[in-house]
């Protein structure tokens, strides 16, 4: 537990008196005011008293200053009063107020929810069709494709939300998280979503963590949410943004700093006098491509950006409702940081992230340096700006005024160009304030609301895969062959601005700080800064209803599911531990480097699989290098001694009934929050995952799954095991919290050596990998109950 200082003893001790005083008036209680949590869930309210209830506890117990996401977080527990709370230690079992999925994850989480025998959701659910829409000519022709090529999938999501109560977002609404923002996201919210990426809601003020569907499951059958107790990133923003720079800036900065693992078992809370220069989409922008650095979420105090924001999508009694709570809305003061992170806005200069990982962050003024250093291929073949970070109207507005420039001086992209708007509303305001137009006029195409290029979704032509050559996105992450399945496309994440000014000159050498374009007079001209409003000065278009609510009457409704669909499968129970000593298991794959969830679970073509975990997992770890040979998708059959595709082996192993392991590198599992990349492994016969180190969804997701998720006590014992060993897993009939296991490892001459294994497996979590996952735990629990 954190120490008081002094300074910040003192200032509990005037909290203490304010509070007393507060107490002394007997002030109206917070909760007298019913404001519902959306427009579209008039009977779900915001509840604000049990925050206040419960921080009154929490206070009592902890005698010191709370920061902003302590107070959102600790606002939720179940038990404030019995509840351990040890930054970086405890377990909390919290209350979220709400769930989203994405369609890609939802199918997953639909089944499982299913197989939980419940007939509503516990808290307001939603789902959002935003995946599965690939991006190949534009806008109207791609939706109408993935209406066609899906409609067993969106027949089964439709029917689904509709049989247990949930809001459904049909294709075409927009991306997941720019829905949240305009619909459902408010100040000192606790929200789990199916997406890495859920914290964008942050900029709202709102707690929101990616997690696997097992663990929105749980949420969605009224079973308190395990999260590990997080420790916290302060980062202090003085001076004010301006100029070229923007908030996407900031994030690359901080993923410089902190680098793709930083952030692990940690929220960033961003606060000090910079964050008022910033638009509440802009905090957005920030807390989304948080992701990127591990973090559990991150967030921003409530200030009238936000309220500025709630009242232009008609939600202007939450913001009320938040100015009233703003005492909790941000931290006390004298809250004390496991980490302080200090950033002066108006020294921040632009930055470009990448390739291959959005941590190599590189200010624009050496950017130019560094491409040619390193051997980028300077001509940008692609710009891509929109997606969930970077999609807002003042994204796509500084876009536009960017391009407008151009324009004036004869000048269209050099580089092919695409825009993504973030939801079909976003779409239809800058369709209205002619920005559409603009980007048209110049050569753009403009892609369907949903998530395209970013997550893989994206027929590209202009280039044969394995042929060297550069893209630059406004996007969040730009892992090897993330966008076009292409590992020799060297990707960059940076601004829309800079996305813009990059694609108009078509050279990574650009900088448009200081060099010059030439116009079609033949005149050199100087880009502007890029300029635009904020919000739509004429209001948000809500463009078209792709809102579908749940029916009043669910009882006559059916779910699609086909027994003979590729596409759709209904789960069958993984079976329990079988009580014995895990002996001479073989390795699949011995992992080296970076091992994503896209190289786990690949997206792309392979999204549509979703929903059917026979067909996805022929995926399973494809992408993985496998350090005996330096080669993806090969590895050897240490039953048969032949070499063959990962999944083809593991299943081989499964089918003789031989369990087996996978060994990690550092951070495994970074990246989406797919479950599938804890699923596929464990339909395919395997145990344990031992590594270095985790990225924390991914380990919880294979603890859900009732998989061993194991680290070497020391990291540089991963080099004791070799790929052709066969292990042994020891202690497993005394598995407890904080008690080591052993790997006794058996090499092929026949000496042994035993090596210790550490785990963060709580008495809860033991308990699914004895019941098999944390499903059948659950769906035992319920049986027990009705009998």
């Amino acid at each position: 537990m954190l120490k008081l200082s002094n300074k910040s003893a003192n200032a509990w001790r005037a909290l203490q008196r304010q509070c007393a005083a507060g107490m002394a008036t007997a002030a109206p209680r917070i909760g007298d005011t019913k404001v519902p949590m959306s427009l579209l869930e008039k009977d779900a309210f915001i509840n604000y008293q049990r925050i206040e209830d419960n921080l009154e506890v929490v206070r009592a117990r902890l005698q010191r200053p709370l920061t902003l996401s302590e107070k959102i977080l600790y606002g939720h527990l179940d038990d404030p009063h019995g509840q351990d709370i040890t930054r970086g230690v405890s377990y909390l079992k919290l209350r979220p107020d709400r769930v989203a999925c994405q369609d890609a994850t939802a199918q997953m989480a639909l089944l499982q929810f299913m197989s939980a025998g419940m007939d509503t959701a516990a808290v307001p659910t939603t789902v959002h069709c935003d995946h599965l829409i690939e991006a190949q000519v534009g806008g109207v022709k791609d939706l109408d494709r993935a209406i066609n090529i899906n409609k067993e999938v969106y027949d089964f999501l439709a029917t689904a939300t509709a049989k247990y109560g949930l809001g459904f977002w049909k294709p075409g609404s927009g991306i997941i998280h720019q829905i949240i923002l305009e619909n459902y996201a408010f100040p000192g919210g606790l929200m789990i979503g199916t997406d890495s990426h859920t914290p964008n809601a942050g900029g709202l003020g709102m707690i929101a963590c990616g997690v696997g569907g097992a663990d929105a499951v749980d949420v969605m059958a009224g079973i308190p949410w395990e999260l590990k107790c997080p420790k916290v990133i302060g980062v202090n923003l003085t001076g004010k943004i301006g100029g070229w720079t923007t908030p996407k800036d900031v994030i690359l900065k901080v993923a410089g700093i902190l680098t793709v693992k930083g952030g692990t078992g940690a929220i960033v809370e961003y606060f000090g006098p910079g964050v008022e220069s910033l638009s509440c989409t802009g905090m957005a922008t920030i807390c989304n491509m948080g992701a990127e650095i591990g973090a559990t979420t991150s967030l921003f105090p409530y200030n009238n950006r936000m309220g500025d924001y709630l009242k232009a999508t008609n939600r202007g009694n939450i913001a009320d409702y938040a100015q009233s709570f703003s005492h909790n809305l941000r931290a006390d003061k004298g809250a004390e940081y496991d980490q302080v992170i200090d950033i002066n806005l108006s020294e921040l200069e632009p930055h470009v992230n990448g390739p291959f990982t959005p941590d190599l962050a590189t200010p624009i003024s050496k950017f130019a340096e560094e491409a040619k250093k390193n051997g980028w291929p300077e001509e940008i073949k692609v710009g891509l700006i929109g997606s969930c970070t970077n999609s807002s109207y003042e994204d796509l507005g500084r876009s536009a005024s960017i391009v407008q420039q151009a324009l004036d001086h004869g000048l269209n992209f050099k580089s092919k160009f695409t825009v993504t708007p973030g939801s079909e509303q976003v779409r239809a305001t800058i369709a209205r304030d002619g920005y559409v137009g603009t980007f048209e006029e110049a050569g753009a195409v403009v892609l369907a609301n949903a998530c395209g290029p970013c997550i893989g979704q994206w027929d590209r032509k202009d280039v044969k895969k394995g042929e060297k050559n550069t893209i630059v996105t406004s996007y969040n992450r730009n892992f090897t062959g993330r966008n076009d399945a292409n590992p020799a496309t060297h990707a960059f994440v940076t601004s829309p601005d800079l996305t813009t000014a990059f694609a108009l000159a078509g050279s990574l050498s650009f900088n448009p700080l200081t060099d010059s374009l030439t116009g079609a007079d033949g005149k050199p001209f100087k880009l502007a800064e890029p300029s635009s409003n904020e919000l739509p000065p004429l209001g948000y278009d809500p463009g078209e209803n792709t809102f579908q609510p749940p029916p009043a009457d669910r009882t006559s409704v059916n779910v699609a599911v086909s027994p003979t669909s590729d596409r759709l499968q209904l789960l069958k129970p993984f079976p329990p531990w079988d009580g014995k000593t895990p002996k001479d298991l073989p390795i699949l794959i011995k992992v080296k480097g970076k091992c994503t969830t896209d190289h786990i679970s690949a997206g792309g073509p392979w999204l549509k699989y979703r929903g059917h975990l026979e067909n996805i997992s022929q995926n399973c770890l494809i992408g993985a290098i496998n350090i005996e040979n330096n080669e993806a998708n090969k590895v050897k059959n240490q039953l048969t001694g032949e070499y063959g595709p990962v999944p083809k082996t593991a299943a081989y192993y499964r089918d003789h009934g031989v369990k087996w392991v996978v060994i990690g590198d550092h951070n495994y599992g970074e990246g989406s929050s797919r479950e599938h990349a804890a699923l596929e492994p464990r339909f395919l016969g395997g145990l344990a995952i031992i590594t270095r180190s985790f990225a924390r969804i991914h380990e919880t997701n294979l603890k859900k799954q009732g998989m061993l998720a194991l680290t070497f006590v020391d990291p540089a014992d991963y080099d004791r095991v070799l790929p052709s060993d066969k292990v042994s897993i020891l202690g497993l009939e005394s598995f407890a919290p904080g008690k080591n296991l052993t790997l006794l490892v058996k090499h092929e001459n026949g000496t042994t050596e035993e090596i210790p294994l550490a785990h963060s497996f709580n008495e809860g979590q033991i308990e699914w990998f004895k019941a098999g996952s944390a499903l059948n735990l659950m769906a035992a629990k319920a049986k027990g109950k009705q009998a």
